[in-house]
């Protein structure tokens, strides 16, 4: 998918807004999120909880680790693993008491949790460019699909 510019970060959370939007009829999802410091990645998730009805703060789990939601019924973790020293530590967390066949993970900082992470069905690339932020998509084919379909990720 070609790269979107998004100038600000209400463009930022619109676009996780749209994506969340998209994906909702796909039960089980895991997305990886990847981007240095700064580069949107929380601004990203919280318009995506937000288009799913969560209210409220939404937090950047960079020192829990991990925040659980349940919008709509459904069960959503956003994990920021940036402050994980080995990828071990992944089992402390608890993760597999809600597998992500059965929810939506979105992962900021997959890389520290290599080899303990279920492969991604979505990776989100966000940089600082010129004039705000550069996002692209890797999408797999099922999640392709559903993003095709819904007029705002062309393929």
């Amino acid at each position: 998918m070609a790269p979107l510019i998004l100038p600000d970060a209400p463009a930022t959370e619109a676009t996780g807004a749209k994506l969340a939007r998209a994906l909702v009829p796909r039960q089980g999802l895991v997305v990886y999120l990847h981007g240095d410091l700064g580069a949107g990645k929380t601004t990203l998730v919280r318009g995506w909880l937000r288009a799913l009805g969560v209210t409220g703060t939404i937090r950047s789990p960079t020192y829990t680790l991990v925040e659980p939601y349940e919008p709509d019924g459904r069960s959503l973790l956003h994990l920021d693993l940036y402050r994980l020293s080995d990828p071990a530590e992944l089992e402390q967390l608890g993760l597999y008491d809600t597998p992500p066949d059965r929810s939506t993970w979105l992962v900021e900082w997959p890389e520290r949790g290599a080899g303990q992470l279920p492969p991604p069905d979505l990776s989100i690339f966000l940089h600082v460019a010129a004039g705000g932020r550069e996002l692209r998509l890797e999408a797999g084919e099922a999640v392709g699909r559903l993003l095709a379909a819904s007029g705002d990720f062309p393929a």
